[in-house]
């Protein structure tokens, strides 16, 4: 995924560019929403393998060397590891917002309350739902605790703040649109977050499916 040197924007300005990503949204393939994410750590990657030697352990996953390993913590207020503690071997929906926003944050996050709801039980158990604050030096656990409750939002999505330094790399490494994936598959693909709740949804149960080797 390309990184990003824009900082994030008012809500109010955002719309207009968030709903226009949604209609081209669209119109996109799969190879052209997955292309950036895929190729972009490779160089990376590569360069750190060959100068020091596969760094990772024989049981990490596919995306060890990409995804940041910052320590971040809960809205519970519980210190959890990104990548390994949330990503490794997991399905997962990650998208970026601010408690304290008045316009597109509040809808993105009621439409992915409704995408908890369309998968029911399977959030928390097997599909994991994290929502990273852009503000960590406002959104403390407490204040994002508050913002999960008054959203009605149910276990097995969680909201994560940290350093700021931090949630700037994650920024940086996963872009601003909705970032779903099978870590364990390697599957990943993208979407803002005011797509269709039941289009997401659909989007996250395809992430299981078998690849299909005539595709």
């Amino acid at each position: 995924m390309r990184s990003s040197t824009v900082t994030p924007t008012p809500c109010s300005q955002a719309a207009a560019m968030t709903e226009l990503r949604e209609r081209k949204c669209q119109n996109m393939t799969r190879r052209t929403l997955l292309a950036s994410f895929l190729l972009a750590p490779f160089a990376s990657v590569f360069s750190r393998q060959r100068a020091w030697g596969d760094t990772t352990s024989p049981r990490a996953g596919p995306r060890a060397g990409y995804f940041p390993n910052v320590v971040l913590r809960t809205h519970e207020n519980k210190p959890v590891r990104f990548y390994e503690d949330l990503i490794k071997g997991k399905m997962v929906l990650i998208n970026f917002m601010y408690a304290k926003c008045e316009g597109l944050c509040p809808r993105q996050t009621a439409n992915l309350v409704q995408v908890q709801k369309a998968l029911g039980d399977r959030i928390g158990r097997d599909i994991f739902m994290y929502s990273l604050t852009l503000k960590p030096e406002q959104d403390t656990p407490e204040v994002l605790r508050h913002y999960a409750n008054s959203h009605g939002v149910k276990p097995g999505w969680l909201f994560l703040t940290g350093k700021p330094q931090d949630i700037e790399t994650l920024r940086r490494k996963l872009g601003f649109v909705n970032l779903y994936g099978n870590e364990a598959l390697d599957r990943w693909a993208a979407c803002p977050a005011l797509t269709d709740a039941s289009e997401i949804a659909r989007y996250m149960l395809w992430m299981e499916r078998p690849r299909n080797p005539q595709a």
